[in-house]
């Protein structure tokens, strides 16, 4: 199960349609996603899906229902995990309530291809958490000026605490690839000069109204305008990580540690090992 972060600096840059988009167009090149909503702030994944979950992450956390139980079917033959007042609970539990969630959260490893956290903006612990137990964050960026300053920030703080880490950006709202290519390249530019780190360009979404109109009808326009501009910047995005998927370092498999080994140490490591 390859775990992949979506995070971005500010809210309102298009972090959970991408989340819910790059889903739908995996989950069309045969892939088992499962989107977990980690945005304790504005989880809104249900919205940009058009669904209404019974349940969510909360029963989880309170011991009233299994993560499976709380697994929602959604368009394009994704899953959810709708997040909600449970995420911030979640990142307090211990003890055996932590131990539970762990084996729970395990359970998916056998039948999920890729695993996306829709976590909130900024650079909270919440947030911190989901973006350093991922195998990569994918940061999501405006041109705008404040969206690359929060932007930076918030890759700031994950090198600060996960040297390691890997970064791609993703340019939403994009005139074009080489305007999207050109603010790349001076938040890379910025990141290299004052944090010695570098990042990848993830790929870009252009400035596209279809995703306006699908947002107002509640569909995922990878869904509902699978020709549109905005549907195929996001299956480029998808056949990138895919790509890098085939590709990837020997240190990122095998005895690397999994998500659940991961979340257990940044939880304080008090849950029980997991067969």
């Amino acid at each position: 199960m390859r775990v992949i972060a979506v995070t971005s600096g500010k809210g309102g840059v298009g972090k959970s349609s991408l989340s819910a988009n790059l889903a739908i167009t995996l989950a069309a090149k045969n892939r088992k996603v499962v989107v977990f909503d980690a945005d304790l702030g504005l989880a809104n994944l249900d919205v940009i899906l058009g669904v209404n979950p019974r349940f969510t992450l909360e029963q989880v956390v309170s011991g009233e229902r299994t993560i499976p139980e709380v697994l929602f079917d959604a368009p394009g033959g994704i899953r959810i995990i709708p997040g909600g007042s449970g995420v911030s609970t979640l990142v307090q539990l211990s003890g055996p309530q932590l131990d539970r969630f762990l084996s729970e959260l395990n359970t998916l490893a056998g039948e999920t291809d890729y695993l996306i956290f829709d976590t909130g903006a900024g650079i909270d612990d919440s947030v911190m958490t989901f973006l350093q137990a991922a195998d990569e964050v994918l940061l999501v960026v405006t041109p705008d000026p404040s969206s690359i300053t929060d932007a930076y920030a918030t890759a700031k703080t994950l090198f600060s605490r996960q040297p390691a880490a890997r970064v791609r950006v993703v340019m939403n709202a994009a005139e074009s690839e080489e305007h999207a290519r050109l603010v790349f390249d001076r938040l890379c530019q910025v990141a290299q000069q004052y944090l010695g780190k570098s990042m990848e360009f993830a790929g870009w979404v252009r400035h596209d109204p279809t995703v306006v109109r699908c947002a107002r009808r509640r569909q995922p326009f990878a869904l509902a305008e699978p020709q549109c501009g905005a549907s195929r910047d996001v299956a480029r995005i998808a056949e990138n990580l895919l790509g890098i998927g085939a590709e990837r370092r020997p240190e990122d498999t095998g005895t690397a540690p999994t998500l659940v080994d991961r979340l257990r140490a940044l939880l304080g490591g008090k849950a029980r090992k997991i067969a």
